[in-house]
């Protein structure tokens, strides 16, 4: 699984936004995080300040960017994730789809801009529930190559 870190960094990158504004995407999901906290986790590890950002932190962030770019469903309260959750290369990429309203040619466009050409059936099966027959674990360079077409996509 990549980082938790790296994700959160790459996402911040992607975005082009502040500190403040990582933040502000918490504070969405009623979670209190510091400026000095952010930038620990955004830290490079060999630096002193560098902490391991949770799961359960980079799922609420994840959220965050969801209810930012989307809103909560009508009728919904947010439902904040179990403490020990675990935050998968398949589950990043799902939410990653909801926040930026994408759809299936628009994922294989951004893959294939970072140079990963993907098929429908491969892209679907990432998207499976695990335990399906079809299901198919989403690997640390497809995820690494997803978040390097969205900067693309982003930033152009």
């Amino acid at each position: 699984m990549i980082s938790t870190n790296d994700v959160l960094r790459s996402l911040r990158y992607s975005l082009n936004i502040s500190d403040a504004a990582v933040v502000e995407v918490f504070k969405v999901t009623q979670v209190d995080v510091s400026l000095e906290q952010v930038a620990a986790w955004l830290a490079k590890e060999e630096d002193a300040n560098f902490e391991i950002c949770s799961h359960q932190m980079l799922a609420h962030f994840l959220d965050g960017l969801i209810i930012q770019r989307r809103g909560l469903p009508q009728g919904k309260a947010y439902e904040a994730p179990e403490k020990k959750i675990f935050v998968s290369n398949n589950m990043v990429l799902k939410k990653l789809r909801i926040a930026f309203e994408l759809q299936e040619d628009e994922m294989l466009a951004i893959l294939e801009s970072a140079g990963l050409s993907v098929s429908k059936h491969e892209l679907g099966a990432i998207f499976r529930k695990e335990g399906h027959h079809n299901y198919r674990e989403c690997g640390d360079q497809f995820l690494r190559n997803f978040l390097k077409g969205l900067t693309l996509r982003l930033r152009k």
